[in-house]
């Protein structure tokens, strides 16, 4: 089960910054749990990338990485927006470290998603999501000061710097759907929704520890 596999990951010797390894540790988690789907590919991550990522938070779970393969498509955006989300998160890293590198890759793979982005990065609400903005988006952070739904936000940003209207009121105060860009995001972790991995994950499981 995901949960089991996120305490494993964090229960071993890892570096890094707590926090951060909390971060990384739910979205591996939660990408393991989709089935078919590599880890690169859940995480939007290069097999170079992760192997990094792994080595530096779970050195004690190089089963991570077994049957990883290059391939040609590795890399490849799954949305048209997805390499100007990415490009608008390290344009606002606020450390200059290969961190937010990695997290910039995640969120953009993870904003195209269909649940509330927290959900989908495997968090366990909404503030983690915040905490993570703060800690290595700060500019963005700032920005969204009427807090925002984080991936509503994005995508606003997205389309104010290409010139395009995706609002029907002048400001946020008038408008009737103030409700389905602010407001409560309410919902269970996915993590604790999981019940059944990916064919591989109860062979990590196993490895990790």
């Amino acid at each position: 089960m995901s949960p089991d596999l996120y305490a494993r990951l964090m229960m071993g010797a890892g570096g890094g910054d707590p926090f951060d390894r909390h971060l990384f540790a739910c979205a591996v988690a939660l990408a393991l749990s989709e089935p078919d789907v590599p880890l690169t590919t859940g995480l939007g991550l290069s097999s170079e990338s992760l192997a990094a990522l792994v080595g530096r938070f779970f050195s004690h779970a190089p089963a991570l990485l077994v049957g990883l393969t290059r391939t040609g498509r590795e890399g490849e955006p799954l949305a048209p927006e997805e390499p100007d989300l990415r490009a608008l998160l390290l344009e606002h890293r606020s450390r200059g470290r290969l961190e937010e590198e990695w997290l910039a890759h995640i969120v953009a793979r993870r904003s195209l998603g269909t649940n509330h982005l927290w959900q989908d990065l495997g968090l366990t609400g909404r503030a983690d999501l915040s905490g993570l903005m703060r800690r290595h988006f700060l500019g963005l952070a700032e920005l969204n000061h009427s807090d925002m739904k984080w991936k509503k936000f994005f995508y606003r940003e997205l389309c104010q710097r290409e010139g395009v209207v995706v609002c029907k009121s002048p400001n946020c105060e008038i408008c009737t759907d103030a409700a389905v860009c602010f407001g409560a995001e309410e919902g269970a972790p996915l993590l604790s929704q999981t019940r059944h991995c990916s064919t591989s994950a109860p062979i990590l499981q196993d490895k990790i520890m």
